[in-house]
């Protein structure tokens, strides 16, 4: 299942994004209002909890400078990962995208669908005031 955000504006450059992106810490200001649960585990994990979902701990998977981050998942029965692509539209203006990219069985993927769009929806429409 491969899902995308819509692509957000930020006035900031490709390497201000991606340093953002890079710092675990920093998810916290992008998660939506119904989080239960934000907790940083080390340097390149951490965990959170929206209400009604099981907890999920994310890690670094891949950083390239100062286009891609990619975070997966850590441990769990669900295996998928989660890319913020930066793109330079000006020196201190770049476009951020989110893709949530995960193997799942049908009916489990007919579940997640909406809630994972949603999430990662807020999770781009946030970055451009988080930064």
């Amino acid at each position: 299942m491969n899902l995308e955000s819509p692509t957000v504006t930020v006035d900031k450059s490709p390497e201000e994004v991606f340093n953002f992106l890079s710092e675990i810490k920093n998810f916290e200001k992008l998660m939506p209002e119904n989080i239960s649960k934000f907790e940083v585990l080390n340097e390149d994990k951490f965990l959170f909890a929206l209400k009604g979902m099981p907890e999920i701990i994310l890690k670094k998977k891949e950083l390239i400078s100062p286009n891609k981050v990619v975070l997966g998942a850590a441990g769990g029965k669900i295996d998928f990962s989660l890319t913020g692509h930066i793109t330079e539209l000006e020196s201190h203006k770049s476009e951020v995208q989110l893709v949530f990219d995960g193997k799942f069985n049908a009916m489990m993927a007919m579940m997640i669908k909406g809630p994972i769009t949603k999430f990662i929806e807020t999770l781009a429409s946030n970055i451009p005031s988080a930064i």
